[in-house]
């Protein structure tokens, strides 16, 4: 599976485009892109690389991880698939924006197909695992790519840190729990895609990540 990233909007999220080269088949990763430049951006690729989007794919439903997705979804006719825990904040994403002084164009999103722990996604011929990872939020959700050896964790895991916790939904202890049992089990080699900043990998962060003690 070919994996691309957009750094968009001024929090600078990580939009991922999941792409299998023989098929054409994608599915878009937190589309967070708020200004229509970015949304051009990310369209232009779908349509250079000839690609048939199948899936808006959410991590969880904050305002800089979920801006467009719903035009995604509507632009290309598929489903936005996330946790109904998350749901609130789904709909409280023009309040959320307004929080953080962002002056947006944002209504409020709703899921269409709800995720759960250990569903199993199909994009072309490769398994996409659904993880539930609460603690940034409460429905937090990473997509592991076995075959591919990558894990898109969303806000929870980052190089050499976790996700904030303060944030309504947000839970410490959930977190760090998610983190130990459901993303340090991977296999050490398997690629970290975080929701920002650059990747890592679950052996790296399992020896020096301090913010988790093994």
């Amino acid at each position: 599976m070919r994996i691309s990233r957009f750094v968009v909007n001024p929090i600078e999220e990580n939009t991922y485009i999941l792409w299998d080269e023989e098929k054409r088949e994608a599915a878009i990763v937190d589309p967070g892109m708020m200004r229509a430049n970015e949304r051009n951006v990310v369209d232009e690729f779908v349509s250079k690389n000839n690609l048939s989007v199948k899936m808006v794919l959410m991590t969880h439903l904050h305002f800089d991880h979920a801006a467009s997705a719903r035009y995604i979804a509507d632009k290309y006719g598929v489903k936005v698939y996330g946790s109904l825990d998350d749901a609130h904040l789904g709909e409280a994403l023009p309040t959320q924006s307004r929080m953080f002084g962002m002056e947006i164009d944002i209504k409020p999103l709703f899921i269409d197909e709800a995720l759960h722990d250990n569903d199993v996604l199909m994009l072309a011929d490769e398994e996409i695992k659904v993880l539930a990872v609460p603690g940034h939020s409460a429905g937090s959700m990473a997509f592991y790519l076995p075959a591919s050896g990558v894990v898109l964790v969303g806000d929870t895991l980052f190089n050499q840190g976790i996700g904030r916790t303060d944030l309504p939904g947000g839970n410490y202890r959930k977190i760090v729990q998610s983190i130990k049992e459901k993303l340090y089990t991977l296999p050490g080699e398997t690629v970290v895609l975080p929701g920002h900043g650059g990747s890592t990998t679950i052996d790296d962060e399992r020896n020096y990540n301090p913010y988790i003690t093994v």
